[in-house]
């Protein structure tokens, strides 16, 4: 169950009869200077008057106090200069938007509505990845004066998981798990991609905020969950109130609106936004300055529960992260990696590992929600979200297998051992589980449960013949890794490094 420690209090949640919303006074928010205190409680969307508010907002938006970082260089600076609007930016050189739109890279509840709780971020300034109002100096920096002690991302756990760039890496005594940890090294994600990614968010949100003021955005996905890499996209979720969201007709609204915005007053800057109208509408866009392809959702509080599920599960076991990885590149070589074209997205291949892993006769990893309910409650607060794993400890496995023995035993696993007829791959339970005989199921072939809403991750995978093509690969890359522990006879390593 949950762990003592003193890092946080007994109960670690009040029950929610005395939970208070405190939604719009907890923090202040970041809203235009105009407005009045008073005016900061905002009645039900209009968006009429936010249209208005997107042609009426001046060309040039006041200087606002942020992170010490300058954004078109995306390095730390020595003096605390606050960062300029998008206005004062010079234009970079234009990269073109892949014309494939990923359709389903948000993952959320397949219904219409998302509930959302109170959304707003823990006043922490060290955890930018969760928003604080932008316009409040850091005491941090006042306090220690160099803002290279600043973290993109805090530490799970200060004294237990350190930053994911100094984590212990496994040693490895064979020459494929030697492979697997030289492509991880050179291809995750460094602290440097994560800041390009927060800047931007951090940027967006102000000029968002003046159409929404109390809305909310924050970056999720792989950009956080440490499976990202060098060259990944980033999630951002948009959270403009509390109350449900229709998926259909209100969210895709409200991207009309910041669609709009990028195309006016941020089109400079934002290249060529696009709305896809799938069951989960979002945004896709490129962000000039730092040459990062970005998802926008609305709402989708479930992408913020799972980024801190799934962060969690990376640095409670040092083999997690290496391997996944792996698979997601080998997964990407052969064409197997593309919801949009009727193949596995990357957070069900994440699924995929963790199951496999869980499964093990000795298991490398356990159930984090049956374990601690209390830190993945589904409906606990999203200011808390990312606070609650902190207490987890590291997991300690009786089973040592290296790298390349349980690279070999993921692919063997699915190509021999699953049963794709009749089973679902859960991470919630760490086991197989029959398939429910819900519509969200039937006549799927690849079904993965998304760990707090119950939904199919692998919806996508709705074709005969593209769930053939998957399984012949999984079969081929336990064949051949099995013979030759060569990583190269299944994902050319030259290629992949260089893509990174």
């Amino acid at each position: 169950m949950f762990p003592n420690s003193s890092n946080l209090g007994r109960p670690p949640f009040p029950p929610k009869c005395q939970q208070q919303n405190t939604f719009f006074t907890k923090l202040p928010l970041n809203i235009p200077p105009s407005l009045s205190h008073q005016q900061i409680v905002v009645p039900p969307i209009n968006f009429h008057t936010a249209v208005g508010n997107i042609e009426a907002t001046p060309a040039v938006t006041p200087v606002v106090t942020l992170q010490p970082m300058t954004y078109r260089s995306v390095s730390p600076v020595s003096t605390l200069d606050a960062l300029t609007s998008f206005q004062g930016r010079k234009r970079q050189s234009q990269q073109s938007v892949p014309d494939d739109a990923k359709r389903q890279r948000i993952h959320s509840h397949d219904s219409d509505t998302t509930v959302v709780n109170q959304a707003v971020p823990l006043l922490e300034e060290r955890r930018r990845s969760f928003p604080a109002p932008i316009s409040i100096q850091s005491p941090v920096l006042h306090a220690r004066g160099s803002p290279a002690l600043i973290r993109c991302v805090l530490p799970l756990q200060d004294n237990l998981f350190p930053d994911s760039a100094e984590t212990r890496l496994p040693v490895a005594k064979d020459e494929l798990s030697q492979q697997i940890l030289e492509l991880f090294q050179v291809c995750q994600q460094q602290a440097s991609d994560l800041d390009r990614k927060e800047l931007c968010r951090t940027e967006l949100q102000r000029e968002i905020q003046l159409i929404f003021p109390q809305s909310r955005l924050f970056l999720v996905g792989s950009s956080l969950n440490g499976f990202g890499t060098r060259t990944s996209d980033g999630d951002l979720c948009l959270v403009v109130k509390e109350e449900p969201v229709n998926q259909k007709t209100e969210a895709r609204r409200i991207l009309s609106l910041v669609q709009k915005l990028f195309n006016t007053k941020l089109s400079s800057y934002i290249e060529r936004p696009q709305l896809i109208r799938a069951k989960v509408p979002i945004v896709k866009f490129r962000d000039k300055v730092s040459n990062v392809d970005f998802d926008l959702n609305v709402n989708n509080v479930t992408g913020i529960r799972n980024t801190f599920l799934l962060r969690t599960y990376a640095f409670i076991e040092n083999r997690v992260r290496p391997l996944v990885l792996v698979v997601k590149k080998w997964a990407s070589f052969h064409e197997i990696n593309d919801a949009s074209r009727g193949t596995l997205n990357s957070y069900s291949l994440v699924l995929m590992v963790l199951h496999y892993l869980q499964t093990l006769p000795e298991p490398i990893l356990p159930s984090l929600q049956k374990n601690y309910p209390e830190c993945f409650d589904p409906t606990m607060q999203l200011h808390l979200v990312h606070q609650a794993p902190r207490t987890i400890p590291p997991y300690i496995s009786k089973n040592g297998s290296s790298l390349g023995d349980l690279l070999i035993g993921f692919f063997k696993y699915y190509a021999t051992e699953f049963d794709w007829s009749h089973q679902m791959i859960s991470v919630r339970e760490a086991k197989a589980i029959a398939r429910p005989d819900g519509i969200e199921w039937r006549n799927k072939f690849i079904c993965v449960e998304e760990p707090f809403d119950g939904t199919n991750t692998a919806r996508a995978v709705h074709e005969k013949q593209k769930f053939d093509m998957i399984r012949v690969e999984f079969a081929q890359a336990w064949r051949l890794l099995r013979d030759k522990k060569d990583l190269n006879c299944i994902l050319p390593l030259k290629a992949a490094k260089q893509k990174r």
